[in-house]
């Protein structure tokens, strides 16, 4: 999926640190800001956006012993300036996974289901062979189905390439193209199918549009009134999210898969979400922390997330996301009471948006 695109800019840097002092003005209806973060923190900001195209925005929240510090940045003109975006909403991606495993675990917790249940009884209809598929294997990417499924014709050409991949596409596929690969124990394959199959099976389970149900169990209860799914249900300002060469792109629509990537956030709205994972009261969320299945010494999956290890022992949660015109990367230690959150309007579809992720984890280890 990703272009073999790099391309530099001479960017003249604005962000440094100066005190306590700020400069403001008015750009795009956003306030620029001269803004106060570290230089090591606006270094390493400066050496990964140098490279994006203009009309690029990222916006950030560096949660630190529990306290929150907001920062954008935007280029224009080839040049970069701060902005305050904290409101602002990008697609997330992928991390829409998450969010995904929260209401699982909700549902488990209220007994609706269990991580070891197949999801099969929720259909009418038989899958193909009688293969069964469980909760917990769609939420930590050990089902054994591929990362798409083989009826879907994804175009990096079409800049929607899920819309037309409605319910009679998924129920079709799972009765006759179906065809689950693992060995006894399961193994980790990263399956954007099965996450969406999973807030599929969820959305029937609640009886409700996933949207209503993340409005209901975990929008409202995390106070994030600027979280959504579809641009069209959009409350605040929505970067235009672009091509890899900087061209503006169609908002996606995944249609009968949304639970793998269709959610739009900011960052106030995701740091919130960071900031209860904290809490050590907080039953469901701390059931999608647990520890699922273990690909190495150093990684593993609960539900949704991702765990890595870091030399320094500290174990680090995280998940990232990309669609056609945004790339994310989300970040936290609960012990440390750490996180950085990271949302562009940068393409995953092209090279650069590898520095999304890069830069994300470099904020991180720099707290």
């Amino acid at each position: 999926m990703k272009n073999p695109i790099l391309l530099l800019f001479p960017i003249l840097l604005l962000f440094y640190s100066c005190g306590n002092s700020q400069s403001k003005t008015t750009v795009n209806q956003q306030t620029v800001t001269k803004g106060n973060i570290a230089q090591t923190q606006s270094e390493l900001i400066f050496d990964h956006t140098k490279i994006f195209p203009d009309n690029t925005q990222l916006a950030f929240a560096f949660i630190e012993n529990g306290t929150v510090t907001y920062y954008g940045v935007e280029k224009r003109n080839d040049t970069i300036f701060t902005i305050t975006n904290r409101q602002n909403a990008f697609e997330i991606g992928s991390i829409t996974k998450v969010f995904n495993a929260t209401l699982l675990a909700d549902f488990v917790l209220e007994n609706k289901v269990q991580l070891d249940d197949p999801i099969n009884p929720f259909y009418n209809f038989e899958f193909k062979n009688g293969q069964e598929i469980t909760f917990k294997t769609l939420a930590n990417h050990t089902s054994g189905l591929p990362r798409m499924p083989s009826n879907l014709d994804f175009d990096i050409g079409n800049q929607d390439p899920f819309s037309s991949y409605d319910v009679d596409k998924l129920e079709y596929y799972l009765t006759n193209e179906m065809e689950l690969s693992f060995d006894e124990d399961g193994i980790y394959e990263y399956s954007n199918l099965g996450a969406g199959l999973l807030g599929h099976t969820l959305s029937k389970i609640g009886e409700k549009p996933l949207n209503q149900l993340f409005e209901e169990r975990i929008f409202s209860k995390y106070n994030m009134p600027n979280s959504t799914i579809g641009s069209e249900n959009v409350s605040t300002f929505l970067v235009k999210g672009q091509s890899p060469e900087g061209q503006p792109v169609q908002n996606w629509n995944l249609a009968s898969l949304s639970g793998a990537g269709d959610l739009i956030s900011t960052a106030e709205d995701l740091s919130k979400f960071v900031l209860a994972q904290f809490e050590d009261d907080n039953k469901t969320l701390a059931l999608t922390r647990n520890v699922t299945h273990t690909m190495s010494d150093t990684s593993s999956i609960g539900l949704g997330w991702h765990m890595r290890k870091r030399p320094s022992g500290a174990n680090w949660i995280w998940h990232n996301g990309g669609t056609g015109g945004y790339t994310s990367c989300m970040v936290m230690n609960k012990e440390k009471k750490n996180g950085v959150i990271v949302l562009s309007n940068v393409s995953a579809l092209g090279d650069p948006m590898i520095h999304i992720d890069q830069l994300c984890f470099e904020l991180m280890g720099a707290l």
